[in-house]
This record gives C-alpha cells, sequence and structure tokens, in this order.
C-alpha cells in the first residue's frame, strides 16, 4: 500500500511538472519574425533553423513561399506564415484551378510537417492605388480559401492580407480609431471574410516611423516603453503609456466601428532600425535594442492593451536579418536582430534559457555590419498621430518600462484559476486511484 500510495503522487506530481513546463507563459508563441531574403549574404535556411530553435521565437513570416525555407523548418514546430506575391494576384483572383495549383505546389508538399499557420494574399494591397489590383485582392483571398476548402484544410491554416497602417484615416486618440474613407468600401467585404472564416486582420505597426514626425524627447520615451507622462484618450480617460498599445488599439476601434470587433488582430512588422541616415532621428542600437526588448518584454506580460486586456497581440518582430539589397533609407537594411554568421546585432532576451544554449552569443556588443543602404517604409506621418503613415512599398517578396510596470492581474489571475482548476482535479482524480489500489 505505501508503494501505491507513492505510485498515485508520483502519477500526480508528473502531472504538476507537464502543466508548468507548458503553460502559456513559457510558450511565447505570440512571438514571431520577418524572415526576409533581399540580400545576398544570408545563412543556408538550415543554420536559421537551428538558429530559430535556439530562440523563443515561435513563428515565422515569409514574405514568399520558398520550398527550402519551408523544408528547413519542418518538425520544428515553428508556425511558418507564406505569402502570395502581389503579382499573383490577377490569376488567383480570376480562376479557382490557378489558386488550386498554388496550394498544391506550395503547402501541400510540406505541410503538416512544416507548419504552416497563414497564407498572406498581397502586401499592402490597399496602399499601391492599383484600383485593378485593389478589386481582385478579396477574390484572390476567396479563392485561396475555396483551394484550402478542397483539400480539407480550411481553418487549420488561415488566410489573410497585410496592410500598412495608412488604412487608417483616424488613430487618435486610439478609443476614435477608424479606417479612411476611401478605404472602407474595399475593407467591407475582406473584413467580412475575415469573420466568416476567422482568420486575423493583419497590420505593420511602427511606432518608430511615428517618431520621426514628432522627434520631442517624450514622444521617444512614449515609443521606447521607458518612462513618460503618458497620453490620455480624451474619449476614455484611459491614459496610455506606449504608442504600441495606442496603435493597435485604434485598430481595433476602427474594426469596432466597422462592426467587426472580435476579428483578431496580428502585428505582421513591427521594429526599429539600429542606424539609418543622418535625418532618420533615432534610429540607433540602443534605441532598437530598447524598443524590441520592452516589446517583447510587454507581451511576455500577457497584459494586453488598454482595450484588449489581457488579450496578447501575435507579433512578428521586424526582421530576423539585415537585407542589405533593398533599396532606400539607410535604417531599410539595418533592422536584423541577427547578423549573417548568426551572432546578435544586440540581446533582447530572445535565446533560449532552460539548460539551453544559442548558437548566437549573448553579449550585447553590437555587431555592426558596413554601412548600406535602407529599406522598410518611407514615413510622412501626420504630427504627433499616433500612426506612423509611411508609404511603405513592402513587396519585400520580389521593430524599460512596460505599458502595465505591474504584473497584469487579469491574464495572471486567469492562469492562475486555471491552474488552481487542473491541479484540483488531478489531486481527486489520484485520491480515488489511490482508494482504488488500495
Amino acid at each position: 500500500t505505501s508503494s501505491s500510495a507513492f505510485m498515485a503522487l508520483s502519477i500526480f506530481f508528473s502531472l504538476l511538472l507537464i502543466i508548468f513546463t507548458s503553460s502559456p507563459a513559457n510558450a511565447q508563441s505570440f512571438i514571431g519574425v520577418n524572415y526576409g531574403l533581399l540580400a545576398d549574404n544570408l545563412p543556408p535556411p538550415s543554420d536559421t533553423a537551428k538558429l530559430l530553435q535556439s530562440t523563443s521565437i515561435q513563428k515565422v513570416r515569409l514574405y514568399g513561399a520558398d520550398p527550402t525555407i519551408i523544408k528547413s523548418l519542418a518538425g520544428t514546430g515553428i508556425g511558418i506564415v507564406i505569402g502570395v506575391a502581389n503579382g499573383d494576384l490577377p490569376s488567383l483572383a480570376s480562376d479557382l484551378s490557378v489558386a488550386s495549383q498554388w496550394i498544391n505546389s506550395n503547402v501541400l508538399p510540406f505541410y503538416p510537417a512544416s507548419k504552416i499557420i497563414l497564407i498572406n494574399v498581397g502586401n499592402e494591397i490597399l496602399l499601391s492605388n492599383d484600383l485593378n489590383l485593389v478589386n481582385q485582392l478579396l477574390p484572390a483571398m476567396q479563392n485561396v480559401q475555396k483551394a484550402l476548402d478542397l483539400v480539407s484544410l480550411g481553418g487549420k491554416i488561415k488566410v489573410s492580407t497585410v496592410h500598412a497602417m495608412t488604412v487608417l484615416g483616424q488613430s487618435e486618440p486610439p478609443s476614435a480609431g477608424s479606417f479612411a474613407p476611401g478605404y472602407q468600401a474595399g475593407l467591407k467585404g475582406i473584413l467580412q471574410f475575415l469573420s466568416e472564416t476567422g482568420s486575423p486582420f493583419v497590420i505593420n505597426p511602427y511606432p518608430f516611423f511615428a517618431y520621426l514626425s514628432d522627434q520631442r524627447p517624450e514622444t521617444l520615451s512614449f515609443c521606447l516603453f521607458q518612462p513618460n507622462p503618458g497620453r490620455v484618450d480624451s474619449n476614455t480617460g484611459i491614459k496610455y503609456m506606449n504608442m504600441f498599445d495606442a496603435q493597435v488599439d485604434a485598430v481595433h476601434s476602427a474594426l469596432s466601428s466597422m462592426g467587426f470587433k472580435d476579428v483578431e488582430i496580428v502585428v505582421a512588422e513591427t521594429g526599429w532600425p539600429y542606424k539609418g541616415d543622418p535625418n532618420e532621428a533615432g534610429a540607433t542600437i540602443e534605441n532598437a535594442r530598447a524598443y524590441n526588448k520592452n516589446l517583447i518584454a510587454h507581451l511576455k506580460s500577457m497584459a494586453g492593451t488598454p482595450l484588449m486586456p489581457g488579450k496578447v497581440i501575435d507579433t512578428y518582430l521586424f526582421a530576423l536579418y539585415d537585407e542589405n539589397l533593398k533599396p532606400g533609407k539607410g535604417s531599410e537594411r539595418a533592422f536584423g536582430l541577427f547578423q549573417p554568421d548568426l551572432t546578435m546585432t544586440y540581446d533582447v532576451g530572445l535565446a533560449r534559457t532552460n539548460n539551453q544554449t544559442s548558437m548566437a552569443p549573448q553579449s550585447p556588443i553590437p555587431r555592426l555590419p558596413p554601412a548600406a543602404a535602407p529599406t522598410r517604409q518611407t514615413l510622412p506621418a501626420p504630427p504627433q498621430m499616433i500612426l506612423p503613415s509611411p508609404t511603405s512599398p513592402s513587396d519585400k517578396n520580389s521593430g524599460q518600462t512596460d505599458v502595465h510596470n505591474s504584473t497584469p492581474r487579469s491574464a495572471s489571475l486567469a492562469h492562475l484559476c486555471c491552474s488552481i482548476s487542473i491541479l484540483t482535479t488531478m489531486l481527486f482524480v489520484s485520491i480515488n486511484l489511490y482508494a482504488f489500489i488500495i
């Protein structure tokens, strides 16, 4: 009987260990990274796959559907977002068989070993102002969805498209966020599609670009999650302590104003360059480290945003590597968290800790590559607006103090209650098992 009791207790504590080692706080499945390919010095995909596994990054966004990269991530458990090139939209929109062929070529050979979770149909299409392309966006998304349904992958792999922050006509205060009138008609059908399929609204918020349009010291602190006076939403009285939350809540308000408040928001890109041209204020390694490190800490805190407390937003950092062939301003080529030799550009705490070592040294000493020309979005944001208004041709195919300085009570309490409930159930089962054995 003593051995039976020992067995029951062993089962109980084993289950306890499983629960805590697989909890959401440890999984950090909401942290992703963008893996762009506009460079001639990138390491082999197999090395990149090993690098990713040495970090807490759980998702990777590709701008295309590179088969070598998708295959290299097989068996890693890392979620993969793939993209349809903007130029492919017309053929996908006009012919379901073309969409089926796209799925047959870019998804079926790799799934489920490679964990493809989302297909972005086009990148910042509405920003292109190409009316023909804009009109074909929704039909292309619908055909890709139908093609997934035909092979029983509908629901398992979501379908969406990526938007620049310029889809918002108003962003301040966050509670008054709304889509620009010129985009509302086109967005209505897209949002209806996302709602019906349970797919996310995918957006690219960049506090860096907002700072470039308002370079006061307090704005920089607001953008970097550092101590600042905060900004009060005049409608709700809510005080915002960082730009990221303000931008995301402005998007949430815009979705709500169109009747789609339940559509999930995913941040496809956000980041901060570690260097740039002389006129790109704030593009320093210290600011890049502060933004990314504090953003990651904010996401890990499970605080959510003021309008979505306890709701963690899936966020893809921009970017995994510098892309030295990108055109544009100097900052465009200086967003990489890692260098081609797999060392960290700067340390933001992504290396796994639990007895696991990263391939990249954890020293915060910057490894700066030779200066090159930039890439990312082109600005022009309205002064002191919450949003950047980057004119970003993002077809990349062809980023200290947390807002909520204290632990987020809603999320923490929910996890605690869930754990207690599970533990109580397990204890009850263990006691009954013990009683049965004796």
